[in-house]
């Protein structure tokens, strides 16, 4: 018997489509993400990106990698994130593309007796690196000490 909280994945990553992976990072948010040749669909979590993200800056930011590879309407993107926040969430999912890209297009690829389709290879996974999508953010909250009232905050001293 299958178990019932295990989530399917769309029958366009199981009818034998080579899917490439990529995981993201963001704060507390961590995001699964699966790409396979298709037609530009983004599902988040079994939902459309513009059902998932509200604000038009996270689904920019979940776009950003596949507008600078230009890949946008070439690919099929399917992620599953947890943790965090929205923001979170979204730069988690922008980190997974971007490293799903790469190992579709990028460093990863074989070298061929073409050296032009290396090179192309390589520079996709260049434009990855240089604007940034392929590094992780990071900057997390500080945990509580013991002691104090936060991460820093202190109760107040008194001499006597």
């Amino acid at each position: 018997m299958a178990d019932q909280t295990k989530k399917e994945r769309p029958a366009a990553f199981r009818d034998g489509k080579r899917a490439y992976l990529g995981t993201g990072r963001r704060k507390t948010a961590v995001a699964r993400v699966f790409m396979t040749e298709g037609n530009g669909q983004i599902t988040i979590n079994e939902r459309p990106l513009d059902h998932f993200f509200t604000e038009e800056k996270d689904r920019n930011a979940v776009r950003a990698p596949l507008q600078v590879t230009e890949t946008g309407g070439r690919v099929d993107v399917w992620a599953t994130v947890k943790g965090g926040g929205i923001t979170g969430q979204a730069g988690a999912v922008c980190q997974g593309v971007a490293r799903a890209l790469k190992q579709m297009f990028g460093l990863t690829a074989p070298a061929t007796a073409e050296g032009e389709a290396a090179d192309a290879h390589n520079a996709m996974a260049k434009r990855l690196r240089d604007s940034g999508l392929l590094t992780r953010d990071g900057r997390m909250k500080e945990r509580k000490k013991y002691g104090k009232k936060g991460a820093r905050k202190s109760f107040q001293f008194s001499k006597r």
